[in-house]
């Protein structure tokens, strides 16, 4: 498989088979993943590998906080606090796809808290990875990290692995660190499903659409 070939293939997958993912595989995953690139050679990125109890137990813990109506509280902000129509388009049309494709309808409320809520059970994937970073670094390493998940995901696909980039997982960060052990002073970024795709659930069947290169992109000479 080329790079070109794993950037396409590379996709939320939102159902997997239920078929572990062994710690030989994702070790070989991290490691092609650790070397991306980073300032100075910072190397900001810390994995935490969920399976099994620690991952149920993890994910049990937050989707009851989610349903029991607790606010999220993220250790940073992730989205826009004022949306732009374009970023506000993308956002609802990537919405109606997966609810479209699962047939859920926009009256149907419940529906849609309960399929927001696979979000923290990561889908059901037998592994959950979770990346953390210490607190005291600023935002270039978090392009440095956005280049390892990137790594990580695509070297997970070469695997034959599905995966599915969670922000969703880092909506309740105090969680994690009690639950995991870590302490205060690590920040907790988002989490990565990781599993076998089940090909035949519809809900892996849609795919968002991306923009033509000539909307993002300009040329000088």
């Amino acid at each position: 498989m080329d790079v070109r070939e794993a950037l396409k293939l590379r996709k939320s997958t939102r159902a997997f088979l239920d078929k572990e993912v062994s710690i030989e595989t994702i070790n070989k995953v991290l490691e092609n993943a650790k070397h991306a690139p980073s300032g100075v050679n910072t190397q900001p990125w810390q994995v935490a590998v969920l399976t099994g109890k620690s991952k149920n137990t993890l994910c049990d813990k937050i989707e009851s906080t989610f349903r029991a109506g607790t606010k999220s509280n993220m250790d940073y902000q992730y989205y826009p606090l004022k949306w732009e129509d374009k970023y506000k388009d993308r956002r609802k049309e990537c919405g109606l796809l997966m609810y479209s494709t699962l047939n859920i309808s926009r009256d149907d409320k419940q529906k849609q808290i309960d399929q927001w809520a696979q979000n923290y059970q990561s889908f059901g994937a037998p592994m959950l990875l979770i990346f953390l970073i210490d607190k005291i670094l600023e935002k270039g390493s978090f392009l440095d990290y956005g280049m390892f998940i990137q790594s990580t995901m695509l070297s997970a696909v070469e695997e034959g692995l599905g995966v599915c980039p969670q922000a969703s997982i880092a909506e309740y960060p105090d969680i994690i660190r009690e639950e995991l052990g870590y302490s205060e002073e690590k920040l907790v970024l988002c989490g990565l499903a990781v599993g076998y795709e089940d090909k035949n659930n519809i809900i892996n069947s849609y795919r968002t659409p991306r923009e033509n290169i000539d909307t993002f992109v300009k040329y000088f000479s």
